[in-house]
């Protein structure tokens, strides 16, 4: 795939330059610091789940700038398309997830997918891993509006359940800029909320609830089945994640073939 050099978007309030690695602000070798907290920089060599797609840990695809917000890309480099993926090292559970972003993902190509979400490897067969989720993708569709995702999974393993998944559908134009993501998790219900600004006062841009009353469901993964989840519960080592990436199609990257670059002013969590 031929390589574009365009942003799929630019902001005038952030710098898109990137200093000398050794003057990186928030960064010492695969670990970032961003809002207070230590991330490990998920990085492969071959692809690797999701999509698969193979993880950059360069320091100008994972990195903060001068006003601390943390910048992920999508870019082409050496003859290969990288995604990029931060892990927090901090151990987190139950409570309030909340990211402000700046972006716009109505110009991302359609298999290009955004993620802010909880993950535990640990917790497969009780939980299936302990993964709620807000993502911003067009799943494929060139010519989707509807771009804001809730989930808590398992929702498409084996097969799709899709009450356990829900599309924001309200005006998408309020989803570019600056936006606010959130989604409160306990063990009898997970309620998510968008909000316009860097806020939760700003306009509600979406919302949406899932509770008890919905049947427990299974996720089947490299040939092992979990036990029946309705809403799965933290381990011992859940860990809040934020990635950008793309699903698999005849080959890796943006199917428009343009580098893509998000950014994440700020995330907080409160058990």
């Amino acid at each position: 795939m031929k390589r574009i050099f365009a942003f799929v978007w630019i902001s005038a309030l952030i710098s898109c330059h990137q200093s000398n690695p050794e003057d990186v602000l928030g960064r010492v070798g695969d670990v970032v610091t961003f809002s207070n907290r230590k991330w490990d920089i998920k990085s492969s060599t071959s692809p690797v789940g999701p999509g698969p797609n193979v993880f950059s840990k360069r320091y100008d695809d994972v990195w903060v700038d001068e006003n601390g917000y943390l910048h992920l890309n999508i870019d082409y480099h050496d003859g290969q398309w990288y995604s990029s993926e931060v892990v927090s090292q901090d151990n987190l559970g139950f409570g309030t997830y909340t990211w402000t972003i700046q972006s716009d993902p109505l110009s991302f190509a359609e298999n290009v997918v955004f993620g802010l979400f909880t993950w535990d490897d640990s917790t497969f067969f009780s939980d299936g891993n302990s993964e709620v989720d807000i993502e911003f993708s067009k799943w494929g569709d060139a010519n989707s509006i509807d771009m804001a995702t809730y989930s808590v999974q398992p929702v498409n393993f084996g097969t799709y359940y899709a009450e356990r998944t829900r599309e924001m559908t309200s005006n998408q134009q309020l989803l570019k800029g600056v936006t606010t993501h959130q989604f409160h998790w306990t063990d009898s219900l997970i309620t998510w909320n968008s909000y316009v600004g860097e806020t939760t006062n700003g306009a509600l841009i979406g919302t949406w609830s899932f509770n008890l009353n919905h049947p427990p469901r299974v996720k089947v993964d490299g040939g092992q089945t979990s036990n029946p989840i309705v809403i799965p519960s933290p381990g011992a080592q859940t860990h809040a994640r934020m990635n950008l990436w793309t699903l698999p199609y005849q080959s890796l990257g943006p199917l428009n073939g343009l580098k893509h670059e998000v950014v994440i002013r700020s995330f907080t969590y409160h058990p």
